[in-house]
């Protein structure tokens, strides 16, 4: 029984080391020389190779789906492609481009201003109501403040360096050379990449909301994940053949480009969202957004160590706020939602008495 409830606590400890080594993997990629926008378009066709053939076996002849499967039609079709434009074409050129310009570990920080930006989007599109007069909704709001001011002081505050992940041995890994270590990012790159890391949260939000809808509609789950991945390598590799067309970047050996590819499409893409798509069934989106600051721990790291980032001061104050701003969010989340549960409780309970 306990081991059976500790199942999806594991399972997200898992999605978030697994993307935490793509984080790793996509940063000696660029380091390399991979152009971004080809790796994004690598990264969605493996991913779609991958899941299609899942998708059309499990959903065509399982059970369960073979008299609750709804049609496919071209409203549902258009949400997807949306979904795949900013929840994949826009959100990883951004995120994968800031990772670039700045480090992994900085990049991953900033990831975490997603329920912020969710909340923001919201309130601006007008699907919910500010309540500053209850704590749910000062929580939500100063989390929100609080998160940003983190993107802010990471971004504008270096100081002095933390020496203690370079006193541990470094590994030394047959693909990773002194030319994939990562160098200090300039001023300059790193108010770019936090400006770019921002807006691919809220390209991020802004899917989380698409596909809420599309998920009432349509709950095939692994015919919208390969969908949504078709959409997005089309979106992706005619973006990647518009900026870069040089045949050099397109071609793949048996290097570092290659392997970054194939783990993002295969294992992040195609074997880690089934996992965490199994966990949100279980326990929820909450339970799922508590264990995001996990990845910035393993990030953090394993950049120390493989890529020999440096950790700064302004770095760990910069997250420690971004992550104090996601736990206010959530804590106000998880109250608002346990307001209506109490009264959706209580309605049932009083027609039920006045049926009795």
């Amino acid at each position: 029984m306990v081991a059976e409830a500790a199942r999806p606590a594991a399972g997200m400890v898992g999605v978030q080391l697994l993307f935490s080594v793509l984080n790793i993997l996509i940063k000696l990629a660029l380091n390399d020389g991979m152009d971004a926008r080809v790796l994004v378009a690598y990264r969605f066709m493996f991913a779609s190779v991958f899941l299609c053939p899942i998708a059309f076996f499990v959903e065509r002849f399982a059970p369960a789906f073979l008299h609750t499967r709804p049609p496919l039609t071209k409203k549902v079709l258009l949400h997807l492609f949306l979904c795949g434009l900013f929840g994949f074409t826009v959100n990883q050129n951004l995120y994968v481009l800031a990772i670039k310009l700045t480090s992994a570990t900085f990049v991953t920080a900033i990831a975490n201003l997603t329920p912020a930006a969710t909340f923001i989007l919201v309130i601006l599109t007008r699907l919910e109501t500010l309540k500053l007069r209850e704590p749910a909704g000062q929580a939500k709001f100063v989390g929100t403040l609080v998160g940003m001011g983190g993107a802010m002081l990471l971004t504008f505050y270096k100081g002095p360096e933390f020496k203690l992940l370079h006193r541990l041995p470094h590994p030394k890994l047959g693909h990773i050379s002194e030319a994939h270590h990562s160098h200090p990012p300039s001023t300059s790159h790193q108010i770019v990449g936090s400006f770019l890391g921002i807006i691919s949260c809220f390209s991020y939000a802004t899917w989380l909301v698409i596909q809420a809808k599309v998920g009432e509609v349509y709950p095939c789950h692994y015919s919208i994940a390969a969908i949504v991945c078709f959409f997005g390598a089309i979106q992706s590799t005619i973006m990647a053949v518009c900026v870069q067309r040089e045949m050099e970047q397109w071609r793949l050996g048996l290097n570092i480009r290659l392997y970054s590819s194939a783990y993002a499409g295969l294992i992040a893409s195609g074997f880690a969202f089934p996992l965490l798509s199994w966990c949100l069934r279980k326990k929820g989106p909450l339970f799922i957004a508590v264990f995001s600051p996990l990845m910035l721990i393993f990030v953090a790291a394993l950049s120390a160590l493989l890529l020999d980032e440096a950790l700064y001061l302004g770095s760990v104050l910069g997250s420690i706020l971004i992550v104090g701003g996601l736990y206010l969010v959530l804590w106000g989340k998880a109250k608002e939602q346990a307001k209506v549960l109490k009264e959706d409780n209580l309605d049932h309970q009083r027609q039920r008495g006045e049926l009795e």
